[in-house]
């Protein structure tokens, strides 16, 4: 279950809004993310695969997942560091940006 908690999270990649994307195309994306980037929950850098998607993710497929018990599980990594994999995948993470139940911080 850790797994998928912060494996939907790192979808909070900051990805521009696209318009017109259907519930399924959301649901495969979100399921293809998360078993590419499973990993890094034990420590492992992201593959190029994980970094591919992290960079192609839609932010409208990820917020709805962003609860309370997902923000916790990401605070419990650590934010800075989930921030810097993101960053490292080339996808930057607005200061004060709000994603579900979790805020980036400035």
């Amino acid at each position: 279950m850790l797994g998928k908690l912060v494996g939907t999270l790192i979808l909070v990649t900051m990805v521009p809004m696209a318009h017109g994307i259907t519930p399924s195309e959301c649901k495969d994306e979100k399921n293809t993310l998360l078993n590419n980037c499973r990993p890094i929950i034990f420590g492992s850098n992201p593959s190029a695969a994980c970094c591919q998607n992290v960079r192609d993710a839609h932010i409208e497929c990820v917020c709805p997942y962003v609860n309370p018990k997902v923000a916790a599980t990401i605070r419990t990594i650590g934010i800075s560091r989930f921030v810097k994999l993101i960053e490292g995948c080339g996808r930057s993470v607005p200061h004060n940006y709000k994603c579900g139940s979790i805020t980036f911080p400035p």
